[in-house]
């Protein structure tokens, strides 16, 4: 009787642990769960729910924890560096700039430590040097655009002579792309292999204006779009926008060579305060060290940063003319 007990308690047990292995594999089965996903996908689609997400999320950053992070909290900050990166065509995610941006601030802080107990100092060592990696994005991003503008005319030319030649706006955007080098070609090739994987020409093209911060651009894509729903000839137009776009660069060159005499002297007046305080500091270190070590001194250096960036700011307003 104890010997049928025993084995009657030894099967249970075998069965009682089968039985939570199979149901563990189950629940935990990775084609289990990709089928469960799909169904719960399929029923939300039918019942009109709109709480799937189906669009791919840019990648904000290569470590997992701090893309989660920057996804989640969505700052409009971190969305317009984000854009910025994008139509500079950086090849690293916001993450790495923001990462850099960081350790900089923190390196300029600790460093001007050493050199001041003022915090404000100290503070603003920081904010120069953790903003390094920004302007570097930002310019990175201007220059691009310049380049996009410059070769935009010749784009506008191509795609006219195609239409007339006979071939479709996709056969026009083709051949840019494979004519035109970075950024023009490689911006009118992404839009086009939008085109073909099936969004819609006004999304494609809105995309387009998006990834280039460009005036000019935006005339094409809104010309463009307006052309598809009202008709017109789209060969002319493209041709306007082409002598449009010749006839700014035009005016802007000779606002240019106006307004060099105002830049100069913003460029000499800025530099001229450093210029005079390096070489107070090898002729008469102890005269100039008081500002760095007398309270009042500090007060004198921002009071005249800030006057100074206001000058700056002044400057380039005046010899910065929107056309």
């Amino acid at each position: 009787m104890e010997l049928f007990l025993a084995v009657f308690i030894f099967i249970a047990v075998v069965l009682l642990v089968e039985g939570v292995f199979l149901l563990s594999r189950s629940w935990w089965n990775p084609e289990t769960r990709r089928v469960k996903t799909q169904l719960r996908q399929l029923s939300a689609e039918a019942y009109g729910q709109a709480d799937v997400d189906l669009v791919r999320r840019r990648l904000m950053s290569d470590i997992p924890w701090f893309n989660r992070l920057l996804l989640n909290i969505r700052l409009p900050i971190v969305d317009r560096i984000d854009r910025m990166v994008v139509q500079a065509n950086l090849p690293y995610p916001v993450g790495v700039y923001l990462l850099s941006s960081g350790m900089l601030a923190v390196l300029g802080f600790a460093a001007s430590s050493f050199a001041t107990p003022w915090f404000l100092v100290r503070l603003a060592a920081a904010l120069i040097l953790g903003l390094i990696p920004i302007l570097y994005v930002y310019m990175k991003k201007q220059q691009r655009v310049n380049r996009f503008e410059e070769q935009l005319p010749e784009a506008m030319d191509m795609l006219a002579r195609s239409l007339k030649a006979g071939h479709a706006f996709t056969g026009g955007l083709q051949m840019v792309g494979q004519e035109f080098p970075d950024p023009v070609g490689t911006e009118f090739s992404k839009t086009l292999d939008e085109i073909n994987f099936g969004v819609a020409y006004e999304d494609a093209l809105k995309n387009l204006s998006s990834r280039i911060d460009s005036d000019d651009l935006k005339l094409f894509v809104i010309s463009v779009i307006i052309q598809r729903t009202s008709g017109g000839n789209l060969a002319e137009i493209l041709e306007n926008i082409g002598r449009l776009v010749r006839e700014r660069f035009k005016l802007k060159g000779h606002i240019k060579t106006l307004s060099a005499e105002g830049r100069l002297s913003a460029y000499i007046l800025t530099g001229l305060p450093f210029f005079i305080g390096l070489a107070i500091f090898f002729l008469n270190p102890s005269y100039i060290m008081l500002l760095f070590t007398d309270p009042i001194g500090h007060v004198m250096l921002v009071f005249a940063g800030v006057m100074l960036l206001a000058g700056i700011i002044v400057m380039k307003k005046m010899v910065d003319i929107k056309i």
